[in-house]
């Protein structure tokens, strides 16, 4: 748990609820979660609050369809519709533009925002987003765990404990029993079982909405001058880490770190270098 105190909030962006929990004062950054089963804000983040919100005001929504906010992302568009849910976030607080952290379908999300919008964003970090080349091959072993949750014979804790301790970490081991736990709990939400928010696209525009998954046939991508930290963990098992290079290669202002015996969530297996990285990083250094 976070020792810092958070301030708690339901706010109405873009048509829909969107929770937000905030710590801290300074510059504004944004910390968007990933989309594994029982994902939320506060979890996902929950080694990097404290740390960060000694220099920063941190703000850390439950994305569309997760945690506390509305069940519902459009499958026509997920990343174009996360994208508008933190732009009106935004809006919503006032502020013109922020620093972006984003964690697997959190970076898909904040790039997705910076490209439609790029004025929204003074610099960002993404951790093994998705969206990078992901459609142009079959899914990784973890990708395939995540999109199968839901499916056969419906979430358990077992499908969800193998998602985290094989594909989503190096060193399952590590991951407390209370996690699984918490996210299993949290998984099971009826609403979320009725419309989870994360899975394969399917019907007659399912073609349309993989190309817009994929952020390497965006031109856009390679004429982005946001400063731009990309982490990837050598181990990752959901999203390719071979990511990592074609983004420092295609965005103009793009740094890379690849951290070796880590895997697809950093931000809570490798947490000091992590929070040391970002700061420094967002300090323009």
């Amino acid at each position: 748990m976070t020792s810092t105190p958070l301030s708690e909030k339901t706010v109405h962006a873009g048509g829909q609820d969107v929770f937000v929990a905030e710590a801290g004062s300074g510059p504004t950054l944004v910390l968007l979660h990933g989309g594994g089963p029982g994902a939320s804000g506060v979890s996902n983040y929950v080694r990097n609050i404290d740390a960060l919100a000694e220099h920063y005001r941190v703000i850390v929504p439950d994305l569309p369809g997760y945690g506390r906010s509305t069940k519902h992302v459009d499958q026509r568009d997920p990343f174009g519709h996360l994208a508008a849910a933190v732009r009106g976030l935004l809006d919503e607080l006032g502020l013109q533009s922020a620093h972006l952290v984003g964690n697997s379908y959190g970076g898909a999300a904040a790039l997705r925002l910076t490209l439609d919008t790029p004025d929204r964003v003074d610099r960002m970090v993404l951790m093994g987003p998705g969206g990078v080349g992901t459609t142009r091959a079959l899914p990784t072993p973890g990708l395939r765990s995540l999109l199968s949750y839901y499916g056969g014979n419906g979430p358990s804790r077992d499908k969800l404990a193998t998602f985290i301790r094989r594909y989503l970490v190096h060193d399952g081991s590590a991951i407390p029993d209370e996690v699984i736990e918490a996210r299993y709990r949290d998984s099971i939400d009826p609403a979320v079982m009725a419309d989870p928010p994360l899975r394969r696209p399917s019907g007659p525009f399912a073609l349309r909405t993989l190309w817009r998954m994929d952020f390497t046939r965006d031109r856009r991508l390679a004429t982005l001058k946001t400063p731009t930290l990309v982490i990837w963990g050598a181990g990752d098992k959901v999203n390719r880490p071979s990511g990592g290079p074609t983004l420092a290669a295609t965005m103009p202002d793009c740094d890379l770190l690849m951290l070796a015996n880590t895997g697809h969530w950093v931000q809570w297996e490798r947490p000091e270098l992590f929070n040391k990285t970002v700061r420094e990083f967002f300090d323009g250094r």
